[in-house]
């Protein structure tokens, strides 16, 4: 990425989320030495990096990773084909170039949020509180994290850096990378608990202790580090709620510009797209949490629901869920089947009552056969199910070698996605866009 001047990330003059009450000020109304020379100033960015991360409808890194997720692997399907750049996602191949709009804002957006975590990480020296410090380094790590996993999912190779001419590294050292900084955060919060200055001042809803877990725990299993994999994934609390809120003034994304209305994209049907041996079953208590009959079966039959049915509905930013199917995959893949058909059932068999977020399947054990490939593809199948709408899919798809474009049954429309324009303009690193 050639070396730009960053904005520090705007977040709305006014900005008062859900059952915090609290009112954060512009840091455009300020210079970047200001914001990072105090730790409210720090603290501010710090809301400034979920703001631009979870909100703005099709600019947010949330809605394009829903998008880029959902349309290229049949999960979703497009409604108004006027939704040009989403459209060409849905039909994939060459169709998807590198002026689209989804995959642009996947990039810019993802790079911007790294590098504004970045600039506070890199000033944590001026807080001498260590309890505000581990607020401040856990929330830029987390949104660091959460951005290098994303450009991690949907791109071949990435920058993670800001420098003239950038170079790119492969996907999985993306997410090495990623690791690296949860677990520095996890070692600062480990050594001072989280400030009551910090939890005042920064939005609520993210559980930092476990949030750094999990993500640990996901970013391990797509880079095949099944043992770390394992060791983060149990030390996650799933009875507690890691969220990201929302309001009316700063509005559920997916709600708001997708899943809230009929004009863009919607579930393919009340099967997410999935047919044959993957479909849900028809007892799956889960499709009704995530799905609900369309009032216009014309032109779709069912819109989601889950966490898209408010403006104000909180998203989570892991669901307990993904925790237990994460370990079921890599005691799968290290050949623990009797574990991870133990960890299978836990998803399979909870109720919306013994699910911190009320999803559950509510299904009997498997009973399928015990060798490792029939327990993979029924662990892929639950997270179809478990995970929809949470822009995974293209990302399992590739993991779990299932059938790719150009291939009979392809379930998958593209593999990778091309590097955007504006990154091969001002980048001579940039590579050759992958293969369709």
């Amino acid at each position: 990425m050639k070396k730009l001047h960053i904005p520090i990330l705007v977040v709305s003059l006014l900005l008062t989320q859900a059952a915090c009450n609290q009112q954060y000020l512009n840091p455009s109304t300020i210079s970047q030495s200001q914001a990072v020379s105090s730790p409210d100033g720090l603290m501010t960015l710090c809301n400034g990096l979920q703001y631009r991360y979870t909100t703005g409808g099709a600019l947010s890194v949330l809605y394009a990773s829903t998008a880029g997720g959902g349309l290229t692997t049949r999960e979703d399907f497009v409604l108004n084909v006027g939704n040009a750049d989403e459209a060409n996602l849905a039909l994939g191949a060459s169709n998807v170039n590198n002026i689209n709009s989804v995959v642009r804002n996947l990039w810019t957006q993802s790079h911007l949020v790294r590098s504004n975590a970045e600039l506070i990480l890199a000033n944590i020296s001026v807080v001498n509180d260590a309890g505000t410090k581990s607020g401040i380094v856990a929330y830029a790590s987390i949104f660091r994290a959460l951005s290098l996993g994303t450009l991690g999912l949907f791109f071949e190779q990435s920058p993670i850096t800001t420098g003239n001419n950038a170079a790119f590294v492969p996907r999985a050292q993306v997410f090495k990378e990623a690791i690296n900084t949860l677990e520095a955060a996890a070692t600062q919060v480990a050594s001072a608990p989280v400030s009551a200055d910090f939890t005042s001042k920064v939005v609520t809803g993210i559980d930092l202790t476990n949030t750094i877990q999990a993500l640990i725990a996901r970013y391990a299993l797509f880079s095949g580090d099944y043992d770390k994999a394992l060791a983060a994934a149990a030390k996650v609390d799933l009875t507690k709620k890691s969220i990201y809120n929302f309001d009316d003034n700063t509005r559920n994304p997916l709600f708001e510009y997708t899943f809230g209305n009929l004009n863009v994209f919607q579930p393919t049907n009340a099967s997410l797209g999935l047919t044959g041996a993957l479909a849900p079953d028809a007892n799956d208590k889960r499709i009704a949490f995530l799905t609900k009959v369309s009032s216009n079966p014309a032109v779709a039959p069912v819109i989601a629901t889950a966490f898209y049915t408010a403006n104000n509905a909180a998203v989570p930013v892991y669901l307990p869920g993904e925790m237990l199917l994460i370990q079921a995959e890599a005691y799968a893949r290290k050949g623990d089947l009797a574990n991870a058909v133990t960890q299978l059932n836990r998803v399979l068999t909870k109720t919306a009552a013994t699910d911190a977020f009320g999803l559950g399947a509510a299904l009997p054990a498997y009973t399928g056969a015990q060798t490792a490939d029939a327990i993979l593809t029924e662990i892929y199948r639950n997270r179809q199910i478990e995970l929809a709408f949470q822009g995974f899919r293209l990302e399992d798809s590739r993991r779990f070698s299932r059938p790719g474009p150009g291939t009979a049954g392809a379930e998958r429309n593209r593999n990778f996605f091309p590097y955007p324009l504006t990154e091969r303009n001002n980048n001579t690193a940039t590579p050759v866009d992958p293969a369709i």
